[in-house]
């Protein structure tokens, strides 16, 4: 039996090309992690999108050996585990106690339980096309629950008129994978590997169309703020003209009375 079996040149190629660009995705948090390792602290940033990440990863890599004719999943799965467990192990090591500590925890109760029970279950209660049809739905759901993630991103965008935490390249290769991913399982009509994808593919649009709607959104709010900042100058500046021909006026009162002026010029001079 092939280690790819190729019903279809064009199966082989999206998978590749899936490879290629899901690659590029594990590898965006690398910038993270190196201002992570120059400062030698998290600086809030959660471990909980890379064990997700990992437990993803670590699902569809079980559902390819089941399912041989994808599997080209376990080639970029298998990558996937290793980096996103590097990612893990550097997290750990900068983190905080409390952060540790609950990395620890999800790690042991997603990547270890979880999977573990799926495993056990899958092997005991069921075999064969049943097996790989179980399997293929707690990967479809759960891919559909990663691909709601970026819903609290999109919120946070729309909120703050922010696209900061949202980078444009990031949701770029996102959205091409998701298309990649979507034909290689319509090519092999494996709904549970092209059905997530549809879901992943609108949230990549929506995000880039966010992305060039609040681009500029920041530079805008701080020119129009810019008015305000000079009519707050102007007033300061008529103040302190107002003040001087007070003072002057007082001082050339004084010395025509005889009287000093210190008081006045100190307050002035403040």
């Amino acid at each position: 039996m092939a280690l790819f079996p190729i019903h279809h040149p064009l199966v082989f190629i999206f998978g590749i090309l899936g490879n290629l660009i899901s690659f590029m995705v594990y590898l965006a948090p690398l910038p993270t992690f190196y201002q992570i390792y120059k400062r030698k602290s998290t600086e809030g940033f959660q471990s909980v999108p890379y064990v997700v990440a990992l437990f993803s990863a670590m699902l569809w890599i079980y559902y390819a050996f089941l399912n041989t004719d994808a599997s080209l999943l376990i080639t970029i799965n298998s990558v996937g585990c290793v980096i996103e467990t590097s990612y893990i192990v550097m997290f750990l090591v900068y983190a905080p106690k409390k952060a540790r500590i609950t990395t620890v925890k999800l790690v042991f109760l997603m990547n270890i339980c979880g999977f573990g029970s799926i495993l056990l279950l899958t092997l005991l209660l069921a075999e064969g096309a049943n097996r790989v049809r179980i399997l293929g739905w707690v990967c479809l759901v759960f891919s559909l629950s990663v691909f709601l993630a970026p819903l609290c991103i999109m919120r946070q965008v729309i909120r703050t008129k922010s696209v900061e935490y949202m980078p444009f390249l990031l949701s770029f290769f996102l959205t091409l994978s998701a298309v990649m991913w979507f034909f290689y399982g319509l090519m092999l009509k494996d709904f549970y590997i092209a059905g997530p994808n549809i879901l992943g593919f609108v949230f990549g649009i929506v995000q880039m169309v966010l992305y060039l709607i609040y681009r500029n959104r920041k530079k805008v709010l701080e020119n129009e703020k810019l008015p305000e900042l000079s009519e707050q100058i102007i007033d300061v500046v008529k103040l302190s003209t107002m003040v001087c021909s007070e003072v002057n006026l007082t001082n050339q009162q004084h010395s025509n009375e005889g009287h000093g002026t210190t008081g006045l010029e100190v307050i002035v001079a403040l």
